[in-house]
């Protein structure tokens, strides 16, 4: 591709152009904070100038934008705005932030500041000081008395949260450079109290604290619900007479009248991150006011949903508030869910100063509505360690189902089904560009940074975020091509910028400037974009544009500020605030002069053994700047964005042109198109490049298709595909098809040996990473050729299942000590609950894996464990892994019918062949009776004391029958420290075998081992009944297929 066919026409035009290539060839401008603060401001004052005491603004028109009263179906717009100048709200932390810009010195900055304090006294002039006096009622009503159904996650985001961060600024506890509140309190002449004088007309006493928890109180409604779940939204005024069912409507003295039954069909689906993303806000107002309810509520929701996770960690979209089911099987990282996953690492962070409130509430808690429609919380649902756990399992799961690797271009993420983890769909919307900021945060700082790298070259090719892209078709998904100024993409590229210091993300950082001036700038303010293809504009300045991407962007060129500088565990919410947890209940009376820099306590305990560190970041390469642009696979987001499909573009966009001259806003550069910004190696500034400049071969995922033809006399029947746990069972092989496809390796011991392939369709149905296809034995051997390389049957040389029944009756036993622990008068269900304890701690110990294809054991051991075999009550069934020994002394297996699986519903099959087992010791000192193996068609012995070959030497010779020894079974205590704990190290016989008078055995014993220690041993002792499985495998081409299990 030829270097100037991203370039610029130079057609002529009535106004002369600058020579936009000459100017991006030299090295690129890196913004100033005063420039993204002129970037706030243009909103801002046009806001206030044109929309302000309304919510938002419509910059094209240069109108107010209000609610949307004649269609209260409107959700996308009644949701947020609430009629109670939304926009001023979610701006007084960004204005708080600008006050203490660098560009200012030591000083605040004067106009901000005094935009911060006139922004704070507007709010108090039209919705009163939040008391129950006359200051209480302002020019638009007492407090947020207004007739608004707001969507609840909304509300607390921006509304609770922007006053509770402007509070903590003007208190003191987060800081503004040059602002001493504590040297200008005064202490009113009237009732005592103090305040902060701020101007001769105003001084701050707490009313964006009262405001806030005036706000927060009218939400309370919303959290009457059996589930702990609110429901999603929530009349200021009224409450939620909308919802038939809330115990709320069903309180004659606390409550409202209900009213008629089902006359509204108000919808109660709320989804993980409006549920689940309360605890920050309502944390913070509770340890403000002493309400300890709004605490208890947020940290109540969080749980409801974690609690409801599916067994694969994952946790899906919608779900009802009033049943707690999941609504939509589909799970992902965007919309929906995803700050669920952000506030449950920022309440570590945030809970990490006080995990718990040091003072009684003056609310009796427990037994005030809706504190008692559920159970209250224990300790560990404060502790701040339960919530990065549940961040730790959680991340965990997301790379196990949603994270696609190298194999697929560049690493992205899909979307899944939430109780399998198959793909169900391959878009990525901009919200989660959160992720990778998330990332940074959590210090995993390579997957953070090639995440970010597919949003950077997606921003790149659209000059913007589109709201869904799909990695499958490259293009946007659905029509849903609009960017309404959403930050997440800045904000991750602020954190991965603090985390790293890396100039690339400054190099993105101008870029997103750049673009948004370009395209996003009207005389009256920043509009959202409509269709990032078309660059229509959507007449609307959504509030979060001044409350988070502005702040972000200016935060990312400011870094002497003291929010990148101070240390302490404060977070930013998912609207950009900043909030903390406050030292003292009572900040402005007790905490105006704390120390801000958060130490280790003395005493406490330094032990750094137990500490987490986030890793530092990668180095750059020798000679270059940028570690990130130096990356291998810099140039594979690039591919998967498909910028190399780009057309050249148009011509200079000449709309501003006229406004450019002189405006401090928009300059002549920024008229023209993103050329030194653009993620191709020709066009990057000389000083990101890597010294050698190559970027390493893309991987290509092996994909093919495996069909097995209907034969004539072939029929399908509905259990022809049959759902089974954790897998497909199929029942007829005729038909079949299936879909393969190579992306991780074969896992042995760990570690990465080989490939593997994965079924990742069985007739276009999708599985997940961990499902698994179950096949007859006898289904395949009839219909599957040996000579087939797609498909052929291996049976595993190594490693096979140990069939083992369990029941009260122990075999005969050498040992009186274990034959005296056996208790006969213990109880059926106490023996059976005893039991299942001990095979499933055993069952976690033994090796179940050779080469990463499990076998349906394990997906059925756990209701084998509470379902007994039929017939017989007081038997259970145990599969067991083994391994067979290596070297001279190896004997081949018995030639025996082999044990059955267990059948689709998990239930036990058919008889096991051997019931006479004999248990001893190590068998070391002595040889054994001479009947022993006359009698006993097993023996089972413990590892150590001497030789494998040694305890066999000890076992008599004996006449071969089919009711004398069979098999040895040695039962490992020894952990391989330097293997996985469920992988077996084979058993060595060095020499050929011989009988205890030193003559070579002339019918060698069959010998395999077990471990699990102590416990496997206890359940052989109640064993009555033996076999043993084979195990097989099939290969496709030479490679195993990992998730492929012969039954």
């Amino acid at each position: 591709m030829p270097s100037t066919a991203r370039g610029l026409s130079t057609n002529p035009d009535k106004h002369p152009k600058p020579n936009v290539m000459a100017m991006a060839a030299n090295t690129p401008t890196v913004h100033s904070p005063r420039e993204t603060e002129q970037l706030f401001y243009h909103g801002f004052d046009n806001y206030m100038n044109h929309a302000f005491p309304e919510d938002e603004l419509r910059p094209v028109s240069c109108k107010p934008l209000t609610r949307d009263q004649s269609n209260p179906l409107h959700y996308e717009l009644n949701d947020a705005l609430g009629n109670y100048s939304l926009t001023l709200i979610d701006s007084l932390s960004t204005l708080a932030i600008l006050a203490s810009s660098s560009s200012h010195s030591t000083d605040a900055n004067p106009r901000a500041l005094r935009s911060f304090q006139d922004g704070v006294a507007l709010l108090v002039d039209y919705y009163g000081d939040g008391t129950d006096g006359v200051g209480g009622l302002g020019k638009r009503g007492r407090g947020f008395d207004v007739d608004s159904k707001v969507q609840v996650f909304e509300t607390v985001i921006r509304g609770v949260g922007g006053l509770l961060s402007a509070h903590l600024f003007a208190i003191g506890e987060l800081p503004i450079r040059g602002y001493d509140p504590g040297s200008q309190i005064r202490t009113s002449d009237g009732d005592g109290q103090r305040q902060i004088k701020w101007s001769r007309k105003f001084y701050y006493n707490g009313q964006l604290l009262r405001l806030a928890h005036d706000l927060g109180k009218r939400l309370l409604p919303a959290f009457y619900t059996p589930t702990g779940l609110p429901y999603p939204r929530v009349n200021l005024r009224h409450g939620v007479p909308f919802y038939d069912n809330s115990p709320y409507n069903l309180n004659a003295q606390e409550g409202q009248c209900r009213p008629a039954q089902g006359q509204n069909g108000e919808l109660t689906e709320t989804c993980s991150a409006g549920a689940g993303s309360l605890v920050l806000e309502l944390t913070v107002l509770s340890r403000l006011t002493g309400d300890n309810r709004f605490e208890q509520l947020g940290k109540r929701a969080f749980w409801s949903i974690w609690e409801r996770r599916s067994a694969l960690g994952l946790i899906g979209s919608g779900i009802d508030a009033e049943s707690g089911l999941w609504t939509s099987p589909f799970t992902g990282l965007g919309a929906g869910i995803d700050s669920f996953f952000e506030y449950a690492v920022k309440s570590y962070i945030l809970l990490s100063r006080s995990p718990l409130p040091e003072t009684q509430s003056r609310y009796s808690v427990e037994n005030l509505p809706p504190m008692n429609l559920a159970q209250p919380l224990t300790g560990e649902h404060h502790d701040p360690e339960s919530f990065l756990r549940v961040w730790q399992e959680a991340h965990d799961s997301i790379r196990r189902h949603l994270y696609r690797g190298r194999m697929y271009v560049h690493p992205h993420y899909v979307q899944a089904d939430l109780y399998t983890g198959a793909t169900r769909a391959f878009w990525m919307d901009s919200l989660s560009a959160f992720f990778p900021g998330l990332l940074a945060l959590t210090g995993d700082l390579d997957e953070a940074t090639e995440t970010h790298l597919l949003f950077t070259a997606l921003w790149n090719r659209y000059s913007a975020l589109p709201e869904r892209w799909s990695a499958m078709t490259g293009s946007v998904e659905g029509g849903l091509g609009w960017w309404g100024g959403r930050p997440e993409f800045i904000e991750s590229t602020y954190y991965l910028y603090r985390a790293t210091r890396d100039p690339w993300y400054l190099h993105v950082g101008n870029m997103v400037i750049q673009d948004i001036k370009r395209r996003c700038w009207t005389e009256c303010g920043w509009s959202g974009i409509q269709d990032v293809r078309t660059g229509e504009l959507n007449d609307r300045m959504e509030s979060f544009f001044l409350g988070e991407t502005a702040k972000y962007l200016f935060l990312l060129y400011d870094p002497g500020h003291p929010l990148n500088t101070v240390d302490m565990p404060f977070v930013f919410n998912t609207e950009g605030h900043p909030l903390i947890l406050p030292r003292s209940s009572n900040p402005i009376v007790q905490g105006l002069r704390r120390p801000m820099v958060f130490k280790q306590e003395a005493g406490a305990d330094a032990n750094t053994d137990d500490m987490l560190f986030c890793p530092l970041p990668s180095p750059p390469v020798p000679l270059s700047f940028s570690a990130v642009t130096s990356r291998s696979d810099f140039f594979h987001a690039a591919n998967l964005a498909r910028l190399h499909q780009m057309p050249p573009p148009h011509d200079i966009n000449s709309s501003k042109w006229e406004f450019a001259h002189g405006h401090p806003i928009i300059s002549m550069l920024d008229t023209g198109l993103p050329l030194d910004l653009i993620y191709y190696p020709w066009t990057l500034p000389p000083e990101l490049m890597p010294r050698n400049g190559i970027s390493s071969k893309i991987l290509i995922r092996p994909t093919f298709d495996i069909t097995f033809p209907a034969h004539p006399n072939m029929a399908f029947s509905p259990g022809f595909l049959q759902r089974v746990g954790n897998g497909i069972l199929v029942n007829s092989i005729g038909g079949l098809r299936l879909g393969m496809i190579q992306d991780g390796p074969l896992i042995i011991g760990g570690s990465g040996s080989g490939e593997a392939y994965r079924i990742q369709a069985i007739n276009n149905i999708a599985l997940g990473r961990d499902e698994k296809i179950f096949l007859p034995k006898d289904t395949v051997a009839s219909v599957v050729s040996p000579l087939d390389p797609n498909f052929t049957r291996i049976r595993d040389t190594t490693m096979l299942d140990l069939v083992i029944d369990v029941g009260e009756t122990r075999p005969y036993s050498n040992n009186d000590e274990e034959a005296s622990r056996e208790n006969k008068t213990e109880s059926e269900s106490s023996q059976r609950a005893a039991l299942a304890e001990t095979v499933d701690e055993a069952s976690g110990t033994t090796s179940h894996v050779k080469a990463a294809f499990n076998t349906l054991l394990q997906h059925v051991s756990a209701m084998l464990l509470d379902q007994p075999l039929v017939g017989n009550p007081k038997k259970l069934r145990e599969y067991v892994a083994a391994i067979t020994p290596t070297g001279p002394g190896t004997a081949p297996l018995p030639d025996v019918e082999e044990a059955l699986g267990p059948d689709a519903s998990g239930a036990p099959q058919g008889l096991l062949i051997w019931h006479s087992i004999y248990v001893t010791d190590e068998n070391c000192d002595a040889t054994l009776s001479a009947r022993i193996p006359k009698e006993h068609q097993a023996i089972v012995i413990k590892r150590g004391g001497c030789s494998f070959s040694q305890k066999l030497q000890n076992i008599p010779s004996f006449a071969p029958s089919a009711n004398s020894l069979q098999i040895v079974i040695v039962v490992s205590y020894q952990d391989e420290d330097d293997l996985n704990p469920d992988w077996l190290i084979r058993p060595l016989l060095e020499s050929t075998q011989f009988t205890s008078s030193g003559l070579p055995r002339r019918n060698p014993i069959p010998m395999i081992m077990v471990g699990g220690g102590q416990r496997m041993y206890d359940i052989f002792q109640r064993a009555v009944g033996i076999g043993i499985k084979r195990r097989y495998s099939i290969h496709a081409q030479g490679v195993p297929i990992s998730n492929l299990v012969i039954i």
